[in-house]
């Protein structure tokens, strides 16, 4: 289907009327406030302007609640997710006013992100749990591309390929390596896993887990010692962290004890409870 330049120019003339217009409500309506209609149709704003602004503070609300009292409260979730949707892009451009880093927002967001989702006690079955990477953990100059097919790997120990997959045969986990969004949401839409352990960047991880906000998603931030997007690396121990609470319920912080830095012999996996709320 060709692209036609002029969707994208209406619909920009289309939104700029609509703010010319809004305007001119907004004038006329305080010009005339006194008409008996105009009370009504400033009534029915009000109302409308409150409701949403309510359901936001809903939101906002129920996720600091949740997040102080440290359990999940399912209710909110529906409006914590709209809160965010709606009030995210404006805190990014506070953010930049005040000289904070968007990507430092954006890890902020992930923290409270993974918060939220731990706070649900989800758990899966390891078939139905999605480990999602980038292609940049792959070493650049490795002739043997893993986008199309993990088994392409030699595993030779170079990048972290070798690790994640060792790590995913051990607790029988899927694995995918993509190159970009759009092959990670049509990896989603295939395989439907029913939670995910994604590895990206804050850009990527930010609105990745804003896109499939129906699943749970623990977002770990990849190290890029070489810059963005080249033979990047993942701090193995919170990847495993993050698999066995999908899998087990476990929220021990392990990152910081030390107690998995490598990962863990199959006959010391605990009996698995398969449940998914």
């Amino acid at each position: 289907m060709p692209i036609r330049k002029r969707l994208f120019i209406g619909l920009m003339v289309a939104s700029f009327f609509a703010l010319i217009g809004l305007a001119l409500l907004g004038w006329y309506l305080v010009k005339y406030q006194n008409y008996p209609w105009s009370k009504v149709l400033i009534g029915l704003l009000g109302i409308t302007f409150l409701a949403v602004t309510a359901l936001i503070a809903f939101g906002i609300g129920g996720m600091i609640l949740s997040i102080w009292q440290d359990r999940a409260i399912p209710s909110v979730y529906r409006w914590t997710r709209m809160a965010v949707n709606v009030l995210f892009p404006m805190a990014l451009v506070i953010a930049r006013f005040f000289g904070i880093s968007p990507d430092r927002l954006k890890s902020s967001f992930i923290e409270v992100s993974n918060q939220l989702v731990r706070l649900r006690k989800v758990t899966v079955a390891p078939e139905r749990l999605m480990i999602l990477g980038p292609h940049c953990l792959q070493k650049t100059t490795c002739p043997h591309k893993i986008t199309l097919d993990i088994h392409n790997c030699k595993r030779c120990g170079a990048c972290p390929v070798h690790d994640l997959i060792e790590l995913t045969d051990r607790y029988g986990v899927n694995l995918t390596i993509v190159s970009g969004g759009t092959w990670a949401r049509k990896a989603i839409l295939e395989k439907r896993p029913q939670a995910i352990v994604a590895i990206a960047c804050e850009r990527d991880l930010t609105s990745g887990i804003q896109d499939v906000d129906f699943l749970p998603v623990l977002g770990i931030l990849n190290d890029r010692p070489e810059g963005p997007c080249c033979n990047t690396l993942v701090n193995m121990s919170r990847l495993e962290q993050a698999v066995r609470y999908f899998l087990y319920d476990e929220r021990a912080d392990w990152i910081n004890s030390g107690v998995i830095g490598t990962v863990l012999e199959k006959s010391a996996l605990p009996e698995r409870r398969v449940e998914v709320s």
